[in-house]
């Protein structure tokens, strides 16, 4: 099994320096950095008085300042030749080498490489953006996820851009100490290119550093993968009907990203179980957090982890959560997280255990997890929940999300019809809000669309309380339909999950829905 070395971003250059004094003949870096890695090596190089060789298949090879030394060696068994026959103390790096490790004379020569390396202090790393090792060379071979540039690196990037452009009258570069980090939190999980270049698109488009549009940028990293899923979203807790409990909790953890909460000793906020009746406004929580939080909102299918070739959904979900954590601080959003996991308790026997290790990556990572990745998973069916997700500190917090109240049914209306341009007062409240007991937000939304598309169709009139009623007269509710499923789910969350919504009116209290 290949050995893998990920340390903090503050300790990874010591590390390399370790492995490199303690003669470790391979390593092998991941990133798509190769300036920024070429840097680090040739400071080490110098540190311990060594040269960096640095070697590519278009250019052989060269000197840290790009000055040729040998522009022959371009095909890569002369370039371990060359290695093997260089007879002083050096750190070679081999750009994009991957590709020719699938060569059986090339894996040869790799496993020959490594008496010769270690008699003359000599050290070959291999820099790829993607990790391709052999099973011949995994146990020669060290890996290293190379960290991307943290806030220090990024600040000097923005404060390059900064500088000459001081006395520009037509560009505001003028940022607060609460701004300026909010814009390096913004381009954290980009490249050094990648940043400068997004810095001076938000200055070309907006005159200005916008973090909206840095984290835009980062909509490009996902587009590239197909397990998640970047959301757009405009969505406010404005939005949301109700649930004043769970929106007091979310605006409490509002600034839990900051440099302020982290000096104050807090943790990044973990996540969110959000359990309840569908339509009731998890999925629309969701998106009003990223949106308040100002955080880009990655939505996971989980049933496009599950891939037909032999350990290719236990990569999936790795891969899944390098992006998340790679493009962090990040909203990480699964929805009917039951129905992707459903089965895990047979998975030994229907899929040869593939769901339930999957499962086990997730889980982990949840548990362990430093990054500023913050998770909402929502789920309708509880009973099709692993035990195991609900357990203390998987998330800070479980939620349960009930049908909305008297109360909440009104704000909900008002919510849906100022949307649409509609005076909110010139309807029956009282009596749409009793006529629509045991309704969700969704069929409430749903029955004011139906009757202003009837409105509509009648030379375009304006819609009235008789045309909702009408609508609310002709749709079954859910919870008519799932009438134990629901008192099930009460029942189940009194001891279990926190309320979403503090309003306590009798039609809350009831197991049983009367409709």
């Amino acid at each position: 099994m290949v050995e893998t070395v990920k340390k903090s971003k503050v300790d990874q250059r010591e590390e390399v320096t370790i492995l490199i004094r303690a003669r470790y003949p391979l390593i092998y870096i991941v990133s798509w950095e190769e300036e920024r890695v070429t840097l680090m090596l040739n400071n080490i190089a110098s540190e311990t008085e060594k040269r960096l060789v640095v070697w590519s298949t278009t250019e052989g090879f060269s000197d840290s300042t790009g000055n040729v030394i040998d522009a022959e060696a371009v095909d890569p068994l002369a370039a371990l030749n060359y290695i093997i026959e260089f007879s002083r103390p050096a750190i070679f790096l081999l750009k994009d080498f991957h590709p020719f490790m699938k060569d059986p004379v090339v894996i040869r020569r790799l496993r020959d490489l490594k008496s010769h390396l270690n008699k003359l202090r000599k050290t070959c790393f291999v820099v790829s953006p993607v990790l391709e090792i052999p099973t011949e060379l995994e146990k020669l071979i060290t890996v290293i996820d190379f960290d991307l540039p943290g806030v220090e690196l990024l600040d000097v990037i923005l404060q390059s851009i900064i500088e000459p452009l001081k006395d520009n009258p037509k560009v505001n570069i003028t940022l607060s100490k609460e701004e300026r980090e909010l814009v390096l939190k913004s381009a954290l999980g980009l490249t050094l290119d990648e940043a400068e270049n997004v810095f001076a698109k938000s200055l070309v488009k907006a005159k200005c550093f916008d973090p909206g549009i840095i984290i835009q940028e980062k909509e490009q990293i996902i587009k590239k993968t197909e397990i998640l899923e970047y959301y757009h979203t405009v969505d406010k807790l404005e939005s949301i009907g109700g649930l004043d409990n769970l929106k007091n909790w979310i605006l409490k953890r509002k600034k839990g990203f900051t440099e302020k909460a982290k000096e104050y000793g807090l943790p990044f906020p973990k996540g969110l179980m959000l359990i309840g009746i569908a339509g009731c406004g998890k999925s629309l929580t969701a998106k009003a957090i990223a949106s308040l939080w100002n955080l880009p909102l990655l939505r996971l299918d989980v049933g496009k982890l599950f891939g037909g070739i032999v350990g290719e959904s236990e990569r999936n979900i790795r891969k899944a959560i390098k992006i998340a954590e790679s493009v962090s601080p990040a909203i990480l959003w699964i929805d009917e997280i039951e129905k992707g996991f459903a089965g895990i308790q047979s998975s030994g026997q229907t899929d040869a255990g593939t769901t339930a290790r999957v499962f086990a990556t997730f889980i982990t990572w949840l548990q362990e997890k430093d990054e500023p990745v913050f998770v909402i998973s929502t789920a309708n069916n509880v009973s099709q929940l692993p035990p195991e997700l609900l357990r203390k500190g998987r998330f800070d917090e479980i939620f349960f999300v009930d049908l909305p109240a008297l109360k909440e049914r009104e704000e909900i209306f008002k919510i849906h019809l100022e949307k649409r341009n509609r005076d909110f007062a010139k309807f029956d409240m009282k009596t749409l809000m009793s006529l629509t007991k045991g309704f969700s937000g969704a069929e409430i939304e749903q029955a004011i669309v139906e009757s202003m598309f009837e409105a509509f169709s009648e030379d375009g009139r304006e819609v009235e309380t008789t045309d909702i009623l009408n609508s609310i007269e002709e749709t079954v509710p859910l919870s008519r339909l799932m009438k134990d499923e629901i008192a099930n789910l009460r029942t189940w969350s009194k001891s279990r999950a926190r309320l979403a919504s503090t309003v306590e009116l009798e039609e809350k209290a009831q197991i049983d829905i009367e409709i």
